[in-house]
């Protein structure tokens, strides 16, 4: 990347001049005053575990991860501020929103929020962040734009499952609408607020990610509902998928705070129980009739 200024997960787009690339962590964040943190969730804690020898004791701490902790169960702030203590959880912010990562390089016009439990590390980083092309709100709700960026991930396995079996248009809608309702669930049970999971990292994020071609959860989902095997599908698309990992921390969420998740759990039935796509449907289809709300 440093002598072809180009990112072979990006090709065609090529890397600013002001653009430093480096393998070495502590010659990254050193002495850096903000520092933006865009490595897989399971990854996460042991990233800023190598760096935290020379991170600035004030330094603004921005993840860009989407994912749930296995195990722990934290979000990615959480982690951050675990793993840093002190002041640290004043100075992390969420920054989240549909925004496939090749568009924004390309300039495609974008909105994301930032959001902090701190208002004005919120208000901070959106002044940092936003370009004529890339626009971003605040916002106070860490835990609702955090659980939303994790758990559409793995309504997007189950949506793209549906696309492979080639349910139509009626089941992917179902599943995104209904999928909302239980991301936002999650989230209100976690103190966040429900009202966050119908802004831009709910439901814009969710649209994006269920629907958009770029999209590799989608892709696992669909491979699985062609009938290929997990690790067949994860090659498919040679990327990292955080639905895949993210479905676990789901499940064991939903256990932990008592929370109805039966979207994310058929996922779960099919990456780590050996469930069918066609088996997971019927499930879900199978469930006690309720009303919509209450």
């Amino acid at each position: 990347m440093s002598q072809s200024r180009e990112s072979n997960k990006l090709p065609g787009v090529r890397l600013p001049e002001c653009v430093e690339v480096t393998h070495d962590i502590a010659a990254a964040v050193e002495d850096a005053e903000l520092v933006l943190w865009a490595v897989p969730s399971q990854t996460l804690r042991a990233t800023v575990e190598s760096a935290r020898p020379y991170l600035a004791a004030d330094a603004a701490m921005v993840s860009a991860t989407k994912g749930i902790e296995n195990d722990s169960l934290m979000l990615m702030t959480d982690v951050i501020a675990d793993v840093l203590e002190g002041s640290a959880r004043d100075r992390c912010v969420a920054l989240s929103g549909p925004s496939f990562a090749s568009e924004v390089a390309r300039g495609t016009p974008t909105y994301v929020v930032a959001a902090s439990s701190c208002a004005s590390m919120s208000e901070t980083m959106q002044d940092r962040f936003t370009t004529d092309r890339f626009r971003v709100y605040a916002g106070e709700d860490a835990v609702g734009v955090q659980i939303g960026g994790a758990l559409k991930n793995v309504i997007a396995i189950a949506v793209g499952a549906s696309d492979g079996l080639r349910f139509g248009a009626n089941t992917r809608a179902a599943l995104i609408t209904r999928g909302l309702a239980e991301v936002a669930r999650m989230a209100h049970a976690l103190g966040g607020d429900p009202l966050t999971l119908a802004g831009l990292a709910g439901m814009g994020d969710m649209v994006l990610t269920c629907t958009g071609e770029l999209s590799r959860n989608r892709t696992v989902g669909y491979e699985l509902g062609r009938g290929k095997d997990l690790q067949m599908a994860l090659d498919e698309i040679g990327h990292v998928a955080e639905g895949v990992r993210t479905a676990k921390s789901a499940f064991d969420l939903g256990r932990k705070y008592g929370v109805d998740l039966p979207i994310c759990n058929a996922v779960y039935g099919v990456l780590y129980e050996d469930a069918s796509p066609h088996e997971a449907v019927s499930e879900l289809l199978g469930r006690r009739l309720r009303k919509e709300w209450g």
